[in-house]
């Protein structure tokens, strides 16, 4: 009995001095879990109606260099990423196929499928009206307002103009030319040519507007559209009553290294 008590007190003892030396032993280290990366966005053209994620296009290359000042885009590695054919336009025939090139803002626009397909078909809920309107003088709607603030103080043609003078009557996602045709929401020169031939004539001219892409006249562009720049809705800028919403400038660019002042660009870089 005493044998059998002394074993027990023994194994008892080793049993203590195991737990409390593995009780000792530090707790395995966790390794933090990698932060996500933040999706860094700037926009194009116009803040809010033409932002791009910047992403990799290759190892090291970015597809676009934002501005840390204003938030919009300084550089494009590939000025063709996501782009698309423009489409046939009138007195463009000189261009070669396939040499201009548009991004298209259907997609990104996420009122567009209800427009045509969820309300404006006949067939939505019955607070829709089934026919079209009778007169131009517009109605207000508080869903519509809500969704777009700007038509509630619709100031492209000071009044003189309503919204299926711009928008198809019964296909709403699209636009519509004066022969009551469809425009793609992607091509809204054709439709702002119809009041607009001067500023559609620079633009097709390359004097108003933007383009990116290859320096040859006859190279490879981007060309901005008229929506990628310019609010529809409200062209006249609210309080300011004129042009589109001013673009904060960037910083000058700085001096090269090495140089004291910029005089040297007063200097003709071809001898006459």
């Amino acid at each position: 009995m005493k044998i059998l008590t002394f074993s027990a007190m023994l194994l008892a003892a080793f049993f203590g001095i195991f737990q409390s030396t593995h009780s000792q032993q530090p707790a395995p280290a966790v390794t933090p879990a990698p932060a996500q990366p933040v999706d860094v966005t700037c926009f194009e053209s116009r803040k809010g109606a033409s932002e791009v994620v910047k992403r990799e296009l290759s190892v090291g290359v970015p597809n676009v260099k934002c501005s840390p000042k204003t938030g919009a885009v300084l550089w494009w590695s590939d000025p063709f990423d996501g782009t698309v054919p423009m489409g046939d336009m009138p007195q463009m025939d000189r261009i070669p196929s396939g040499k201009a090139v548009v991004k298209p803002r259907s997609e990104k626009l996420a009122l567009l499928p209800s427009c045509g397909i969820a309300c404006h078909n006949g067939v939505g809920p019955k607070f829709i009206p089934p026919t079209l309107p009778t007169s131009k003088k517009p109605t207000p709607i508080p869903t519509m307002a809500a969704m777009v603030p700007d038509l509630q103080n619709l100031q492209h043609g000071r009044e003189r103009i309503w919204c299926l003078d711009c928008h198809h009557t019964t296909q709403r996602n699209k636009l519509v030319d004066n022969f009551g045709d469809p425009i793609s929401i992607d091509q809204p020169q054709l439709l702002c040519g119809k009041c607009h031939g001067d500023r559609l004539r620079d633009w097709r001219d390359g004097i108003h507007g933007k383009r990116i892409g290859e320096w040859a006249s006859a190279g490879k562009k981007r060309w901005f559209t008229c929506t990628e720049c310019h609010n529809p809705h409200n062209v006249q800028d609210g309080a300011r009553n004129r042009g589109f919403v001013q673009l904060a400038p960037e910083s000058p660019p700085q001096i090269p290294k090495g140089m004291k002042d910029a005089s040297w660009e007063k200097t003709p870089g071809v001898p006459h």
